[in-house]
């Protein structure tokens, strides 16, 4: 491997991300053989009573290659305004990934941002007179300086377009989800008389057509059906969803998305997959949300209707939601950590994105293990 850096390597991650960031920078100092050198950069971003902040960096920048982690998504993390305490929105760590750009100053000699949920990402597209909140976010991010954008999993990353002359890598830890489901699922199997890969709309096609052509197994889908008359929530409720695809009866199945949100959507499709005969279901969401809460997850657990939801370590999961007996949660931070190596040194990424030997292999060791 290269052994000619960029320039000195800094990582920033903005707050409540501190624990991911120690174990990338672990796996770096490792590989790089310097066990008492750490590459985390100290930066805060303090508010004053009112809530305004401010981002500061306790050592110089001129001249690093710096990577700065931002979970936009992270509930968990606070701030006091006029004596109370309110929780981060994504909003508030966009500002304060701003401010830490701001506090770098252009003196850095390359600023990559490392944003798992894209912020804003669900508002990629106008369907009426409404704001292109992602892409003016992505502009944003670009007059700044940065130079490369790398998201995970995106909503719609035909978003990229709003800044075509800017790095931006939309990264599927495809390899590393099924990896975690055969450290979980001792008896699964990748035969394609036993395993159905299935799409919870449209929407994700994309996603399952990938894992349904890696692992030669067959591929089926859900449409919703929506009223478009009405609008709930800002959105037009589903009416119903109506399953596309072969037989189901005594297969397992695995259901892909980017994302759960409130799960409603997907818990009404592990229901329906039982009722036409599913053996056991597994879901794979990048992203794990729960907005509406954990509870009708365990209720849908304990009818026996998911077996597994499976979500990456990328964004904030709350306590609770570790200590759930149908949680499992995907690993990603040994990836994270590959990726900035391999940037720091100026090489490519494709190899390192391209998982389909892995999963070949994983394949094997399955068949091997059955």
């Amino acid at each position: 491997m290269n052994t000619e850096f960029y320039g000195d390597l800094s990582i920033i991650c903005t707050k409540g991300s501190e624990s991911f960031i120690e174990r990338v920078d672990e796996y770096i100092k490792d590989w790089r053989g310097e066990p008492d050198k750490s590459y985390i950069v100290d930066a805060k971003c303090p508010r004053f009573s009112t809530g305004e902040g401010k981002g500061i960096i306790m050592q110089t920048m001129r001249g690093h290659d710096t990577y700065i982690y931002a979970d936009c998504f992270n509930y968990g993390a606070n701030y006091s305004m006029y004596g109370t305490e309110h929780r981060m929105s994504p909003d508030d760590h966009f500002a304060d990934l701003k401010r830490i750009i701001g506090a770098v100053g252009g003196k850095a000699r390359r600023i990559t941002v490392i944003m798992p949920m894209l912020y804003e990402g669900r508002q990629h597209r106008r369907m009426a007179r409404e704001s292109l909140d992602c892409a003016i976010a992505l502009q944003d991010l670009a007059n700044m300086g940065v130079s490369n954008i790398i998201t995970f999993d995106a909503h719609d990353p035909r978003v990229q377009n709003a800044v075509p002359l800017y790095g931006f890598d939309n990264i599927q830890p495809t390899y590393q989800m099924l990896k975690a489901l055969v450290k979980n699922v001792e008896d699964i199997s990748f035969s394609p008389d036993k395993l159905t890969i299935v799409s919870p709309d449209e929407g994700a096609m994309h996603r399952c057509i990938f894992y349904s052509s890696v692992l030669g197994v067959s591929l089926g889908m859900f449409y919703k059906r929506r009223n478009y008359s009405v609008i709930v929530d800002g959105r037009n409720p589903i009416e119903a969803h109506e399953y596309l695809g072969k037989d189901l009866h005594g297969k397992d199945v695995i259901v892909v998305d980017d994302m759960i949100s409130s799960g409603d959507s997907m818990l009404d499709i592990t229901a329906k997959l039982k009722d036409i005969g599913a053996k056991r279901i597994f879901i794979f969401a990048t992203f794990g949300l729960f907005t509406n809460g954990l509870d009708r997850f365990d209720e849908m657990y304990e009818k026996g209707l998911i077996d597994k939801v499976f979500t990456t370590n990328l964004i904030y999961r709350s306590p609770e939601l570790l200590q759930r007996p149908w949680y499992s949660e995907t690993n990603v931070c040994k990836y994270v950590s590959l990726i900035i190596d391999t940037l720091n040194r100026d090489l490519s990424l494709n190899d390192i994105l391209d998982p389909v030997d892995k999963i070949h292999n994983l394949m094997d060791r399955v068949k091997y293990r059955a």
